[in-house]
């Protein structure tokens, strides 16, 4: 605990923080509407056909001389049996069920919506320091402006002095308090170098940190020495302010390492004894030399990227750090990189050339917050489904503008968190390779249950119209078409929404727009199947008997051949196969029992017109999995 008194001057408010711009570049940007919302759309599809069928049926029906009320009667039926109101339950239900499966995993869902958009993720973007590296930094060579420094050579003790000068004044035991990671890495290697900046200094004002400063800077005594000024920050930043500044070879060598390095200067010539504000007075510097800073890639970070790449998506990395230092991590961790663009040069692009450089680009490096932020817009005009990964506050604007925003927990900073759709609880990357293939996963559970819903109703009215136009009514009537939505309708597409083990049909691609050619053949194929079987069922029953015992077997082979696709589609989970089980046992029971089968306006079948309803079946499904497997082939 701290107690005390201290005065703060506030230089920003609001947007005009690093933090509020980069919140206002993606503010008003448009949220993936989740499954809902493309669910939605497949009904407003949907309905013009449905209502088109009973149309179809009622016509038809009166141009064969049925009565006006009869053939009312069986069009309104269909158009109203073909109606998919179960898309929305379906929706919630799939969406929950990944949830659900993700949250084992070690991965909260804190948006469901955007689950749907995570199979359609074509572009991860990590963030360097704590995401893709430990976020551990540790101080690990010294170098001169021409060479490197043993730590006990006196210049790299004057280094670590002057570097812990420029830290924030903090008494030993407050070193691992201190809020900026390479503020604590330099005071950690100042202690450990028997406490080098302590010795006889007194600050005085000190300048903190900012990324667009690019350096930290104090003023202060050490004994009788008079007034010093300790500067450290980003090399290109510092050695401009430099007397005699050298050429940034050994900067270039350093960063070349992977390591993260800072240039450390003093000024010991005309300063005042005390000042409020002394950015005016850090030029005329004097090199004292480089620090290189280590921060490890996770032992995941590669098995990460590799896993990623294997599943058709780009990887991308967006870091503060210098180019150089970002293009070694980039190589440890295997992500391909060729031209490092800065923040820098993307200021000075146009919008359009911006889009073009960055949708090439795999590295990032001196991004600020705001910067980031661009780098995601232009990723998504480009047509890129973007997945932002981050762990602090500078990330929290860019993973509120991708289609999926991803925060890793981190000890120091909720603000990612808080702004991410899903957050990686535990420190294995791997996650994210996971979490990509539950939103394929899920979308395909989707498209499954759609297809269960909208096909079957498809073959449905197709089997009505047909079946209309052959014989001058309707092949079966209301009560046994909504029993027909009960049984093949609702619960067995919620338990193929439900069910797990896609994983294994991931073919390496993100997926397309769930209304995209897959879905609608899907469709085709499921409607086609389920109206052949039901009809040569009902054909063969009118060649061989009564009207009534005709209408049973359509019945009857109308709820098996989908039955039979939906197992062909859910045939690995025990949910779908019990589900299809108990649903030919009602099926089962409502034809056989004679005052229910009445009801219906059905009636009892034998043994005979079961192998028909069966065999029917068999057709059909054997002709939907042909589709399927040739619409497979082709895609």
């Amino acid at each position: 605990m701290l107690a005390g008194s201290a005065y703060a001057v506030v230089v920003a408010t609001g947007p005009a923080t690093e933090a509020g711009r980069a919140a206002g570049a993606a503010r008003g940007a448009p949220r993936p509407g989740g499954v809902q919302a493309r669910l939605h759309e497949v009904t407003r599809k949907a309905l013009p056909a449905t209502a088109i069928g009973g149309a179809a049926v009622t016509g038809i029906g009166l141009l064969r001389g049925m009565p006006v009320r009869e053939a009312v009667a069986a069009g309104v039926s269909v158009a109203v049996a073909a109606v998919p109101e179960g898309l929305p339950l379906v929706a919630t239900v799939a969406q929950t069920g990944g949830a659900r499966r993700l949250s084992r995993q070690g991965t909260l869902v804190r948006a469901s919506r955007a689950l749907e958009a995570l199979g359609r993720v074509d572009v991860v973007c990590f963030d360097k320091t704590g995401t893709l590296t430990e976020g551990k930094l540790r101080v690990t060579r010294l170098a001169s402006a021409e060479t490197d420094l043993d730590s006990d050579d006196p210049a790299a003790r004057s280094l670590l002095a002057a570097a812990g000068h420029a830290c924030p004044d903090v008494r030993p035991e407050q070193v691992k308090a201190v809020p900026h990671a390479t503020d604590r890495a330099v005071l950690e290697s100042a202690e450990s170098a028997g406490d080098v900046h302590r010795d006889g200094w007194k600050p005085v004002t000190e300048l903190p940190f900012e990324t667009q400063r690019g350096y930290s800077a104090t003023l202060g005594h050490i004994d009788d020495d008079g007034a010093v000024l300790a500067v450290k920050g980003a090399p290109e930043v510092v050695l401009p302010l430099c007397r005699d500044a050298p050429s940034p070879q050994m900067v270039d060598e350093l960063a070349a390492d992977g390591l993260r390095v800072l240039a450390v200067a003093e000024r010991r010539h005309g300063l005042p004894e005390e000042t409020d504000d002394i950015e005016p007075l850090v030029e005329e510097l004097t090199l004292l030399g480089f620090i290189g800073i280590a921060d490890a890639p996770r032992p995941d970070a590669a098995a990460t990227v590799r896993d990623l790449g294997g599943a058709g998506v780009r990887v991308v990395m967006v870091t503060g750090d210098h180019p150089e230092t970002a293009r070694a991590t980039a190589a440890k961790t295997g992500i391909a990189n060729g031209d490092v663009l800065t923040g820098a040069e993307i200021e000075q692009m146009t919008e359009r050339e911006r889009i073009r450089r960055v949708a090439g680009c795999t590295v990032f490096a001196r991004v600020t917050p705001e910067q980031k932020t661009q780098i995601v817009a232009a990723m998504q005009k480009a047509g890129r489904v973007v997945a932002m990964i981050g762990d602090g506050i500078n990330d929290a604007a860019a993973i509120r503008l991708a289609d999926v925003g991803i925060g890793v927990r981190a000890r120091r900073s909720t603000s990612a968190q808080s702004a991410a759709d899903l957050v990686l609880s535990g420190a294995d990357m791997r996650q994210v390779h996971q979490a990509l293939l539950e939103g394929r996963a899920l979308w395909r559970r989707v498209r499954d249950a759609v297809s269960i819903l909208v096909g079957g109703n498809a073959g449905e009215v197709a089997f009505m119209v047909l079946g209309t136009a052959l014989a001058g009514r309707a092949p079966i009537n209301t009560r046994q078409m909504l029993l027909v939505n009960m049984l093949t309708d609702m619960f067995p597409a919620l338990a193929v929404a439900l069910a797990g083990g896609h994983d294994e049909e991931d073919d390496g691609e993100p997926v397309g727009s769930l209304l995209g050619p897959s879905l609608k053949s899907a469709v085709a194929v499921r409607g086609g199947a389920t109206a052949l079987g039901a009809t040569l069922a009902w054909s063969v029953g009118r060649w061989t008997g009564r009207r009534q015992r005709a209408g049973t077997m359509g019945l009857a082979a109308l709820v098996l051949t989908q039955l039979g696709q939906t197992l062909l589609i859910g045939r690995h989970s025990r949910l779908v196969v019990g589900t299809s089980v108990a649903s030919f046992a009602a099926l089962f029971v409502a034809v056989q029992t004679p005052g229910l089968s009445q009801f219906l306006g059905g009636t009892p079948l034998g043994p005979v017109a079961w192998t028909i309803v069966l065999g029917a079946a068999v057709v059909g499904t054997i002709a939907a999995a042909g589709a399927t497997s040739r619409t497979s082939r082709s895609e």
